[in-house]
């Protein structure tokens, strides 16, 4: 047995190291196939690894693609990169197939910057990214501890300062500044958005001392907001929990099953199945302590794989139904919510809609009751093809800061 509080370069230089058992007692590492730093990457949080297979299939994976939907050459990375030019000159799509990574415009982690958890981005927008440069990457690890960050009013940590542990929609409210010239953080890993309720340019924040807002690679001292949602697999909050802050194609990554829920800051909307199918519900701000209970449709809470995070709209709502597929039939313009399209319209059915401004829930029956369904901004020529062949959405309602 050899205890190891450092890097190792070459553990076959440590006598009676062919036995591959290990228990990791405090922090995150990463095991490498072959010495020096090289080969197959395994990523290990603390536990009990017994054999080799035991952390084999868990090492974080993201895959740049030079074309959008994952065609043209790609580039498979498990870890931190400074310069990933070395192996594409563009990216218009990413497939991340475990864990969570940072990902910058340009090498050694610098410019705008984007969170990406497991899921599949076939285009740039779908990141909300501003072009197809992607130059380097970092990847997050897991952290299921506290969280403490002190935010100061001035450089080198002076001035007004107030320490955090959750998320907050909007930093001026609480820290009664409008910027945040350094910071420390603690615990946990963070990241900060420029302006208040999550909107605008990301920075990831990892332990350690920011003397001045340039270090989180900021352009300006300004942070607006910082969030998360937790699930938990037990009612009541207990058991294994699992923080995300937006996507997320497939919870049982994380999860086996999930009884309760807290959303702590946002709207979300969660499914049945993986890559947002099936059945769907509606969360805002709030503790669902027994998440079973919550469903009126009838359906469990241990079936839920996916969730997806709800932007924040401060716009105009637009949105025209049709009485039939493909935009033909009665049409009708929607500004504002609608708690029967018979009773309105007259309207007995609606097979296809057109989004053109703000996020909507849509609804089986009149009043907002049954079973419902999240639209943003698109083009829905047919309910029937998207898997709704059972569903008539007869209500439809704005999701608004107040809904």
């Amino acid at each position: 047995m050899h205890e190891l509080v450092d890097n190792c370069p070459n553990v076959q230089e440590k006598p009676s190291m062919s036995q591959h058992v290990c228990s990791m007692m405090d922090g995150h590492w990463l095991l490498y196939g072959r010495p020096n730093y090289k080969g197959i990457v395994y990523y290990l949080r603390p536990g009990e690894y017994q054999r080799h297979s035991d952390w084999g299939g868990i090492s974080p994976n993201i895959v740049f693609y030079e074309d959008k939907n994952f065609q043209g050459r790609s580039y498979e990375c498990s870890n931190d990169c400074t310069d990933l030019h070395l192996y594409f000159s563009r990216c218009n799509s990413i497939r991340v197939e475990s864990g969570c990574f940072m990902i910058y415009e340009r090498p050694n982690y610098m410019g705008h910057q984007y969170f990406m958890r497991r899921g599949e981005y076939p285009d740039y927008q779908r990141w909300m990214g501003f072009s197809s440069s992607i130059r380097s990457c970092r990847m997050i690890p897991a952290y299921r501890g506290s969280y403490r960050m002190r935010l100061y009013e001035k450089p080198d940590f002076t001035g007004h300062m107030m320490e955090f542990m959750d998320d907050c929609p909007c930093v001026s409210d609480r820290f009664h500044h409008r910027h945040v010239y350094s910071c420390n953080v603690m615990n946990g890993y963070w990241i900060f958005y420029e302006y208040p309720n999550y909107r605008g340019r990301q920075y990831f924040l990892k332990p350690g001392e920011y003397r001045r807002y340039r270090d989180w690679c900021a352009t300006c001292a300004i942070v607006g907001s910082f969030r998360r949602i937790i699930f938990y697999e037990e009612r009541n909050f207990q058991g294994r929990s699992y923080e995300c802050m937006s996507d997320c194609s497939d919870i049982t990554s994380y999860l086996g099953r999930c009884q309760s829920c807290r959303v702590e800051s946002g709207c979300f909307m969660i499914y049945e199945r993986p890559n947002y199918m099936g059945m769907q519900f509606f969360l805002r701000r709030g503790e669902y302590h027994d998440m079973q209970r919550m469903m009126s449709m009838g359906m469990m809470f241990d079936s839920i794989r996916s969730c997806r995070m709800i932007p924040q709209h401060r716009g105009q709502f637009r949105m025209k139904i049709y009485e039939r597929e493909n935009f033909s039939g009665q049409m009708y313009e929607l500004m504002d919510d609608c708690d029967s399209i018979i009773d309105r319209y007259r309207m007995s059915d609606c097979m296809s809609c057109h989004v053109m401004d703000g996020h909507w829930l849509m609804y089986e029956q009149p009043y907002y009751r049954g079973r419902m369904m999240y639209l943003r901004p698109g083009e829905y020529r047919s309910f029937m093809n998207m898997g709704m062949s059972s569903m008539r959405f007869m209500s439809m309602r704005r999701i608004t800061d107040t809904c």
